[in-house]
């Protein structure tokens, strides 16, 4: 391990953009047809390997707006260009055995090079609440890493996945070439992952885990990866969504 990772990061408080506190997108529906399933392709410059799993593929389908990421990243653009991480959290509505993701909620957040703490967490919890959203994961820029899931990470999308076994976590990283996804139907190209821990390989490790910080964690029991690429998310067009960036309030 680096000796960096083990030090005390200083914080750096996340810039605010937003002027106000909701903004509103409807997608064009026009310009963009049809929807885009995500799919991905096998990774291990992180020491993991994660592939899409049969248990992926057989949990409810969830579907998200590519605009959503990339008004993400367009939030994110200030901290990103100072090597600074942003995170957001996903609210989404459940209808018909399917996922919605509706809202990017931004909560007020510390972050260095290498992670992100949400702050005021009741704030999220009372925003989701009063959509009535239920919380399906996180979504995350590495500025100038790879596209993995850091140990913080995993111990961060544990403690979404315990509450809802379908919640994701979503990497934006822009300077990994490797991981540059076309998106045809919507005409953009963005650096980005979407991941789950395994379970019950994953899921195990992480809830015997006491350490924090950066560190190893051991393989899984089962001799699965301890976090996979996602299956079951899909880009759709024509998906209401809002921003709520609580930096703002």
């Amino acid at each position: 391990m680096r000796s960096f990772l083990k030090m005390k990061p200083s914080l750096h408080p996340v810039k605010h953009h937003l002027s106000s506190s909701i903004v509103s997108w409807i997608e064009d529906e026009d310009s963009m047809a049809g929807s885009s399933h995500f799919t991905d392709s096998e990774m291990s410059e992180d020491g993991y390997s994660h592939s899409n799993s049969y248990l992926s593929r057989n949990l409810h389908d969830m579907h998200i707006s590519v605009r959503l990421i990339e008004e993400f990243m367009e939030l994110a653009k200030e901290n990103t260009s100072s090597n600074l991480e942003t995170c957001g959290i996903l609210g989404a509505s459940l209808k018909d055995g399917i996922y919605y993701v509706t809202t990017l909620v931004i909560p007020k957040q510390e972050t260095t090079a290498h992670s992100c703490q949400a702050s005021n967490e009741e704030e999220i919890h009372a925003t989701l609440a009063g959509l009535s959203l239920i919380p399906v994961g996180w979504i995350h820029t590495h500025p100038s890493q790879t596209c993995f899931l850091s140990s913080i990470d995993l111990h961060t999308q544990y403690s979404y996945q315990v509450m809802l076994p379908k919640a994701v976590a979503i990497v934006n990283a822009p300077t990994d070439q490797t991981r540059q996804v076309i998106c045809r139907d919507f005409l953009c190209i963005l650096h980005y992952g979407i991941f789950r821990l395994t379970d019950p390989g994953g899921m195990a490790v992480l809830r015997e885990c006491k350490e924090s910080g950066f560190h190893q964690h051991p393989q899984t029991l089962d001799g699965s990866s301890i976090y996979e690429s996602c299956g079951h998310v899909y880009f759709k067009p024509n998906l209401r969504f809002e921003i709520v960036d609580l930096r703002t309030s």
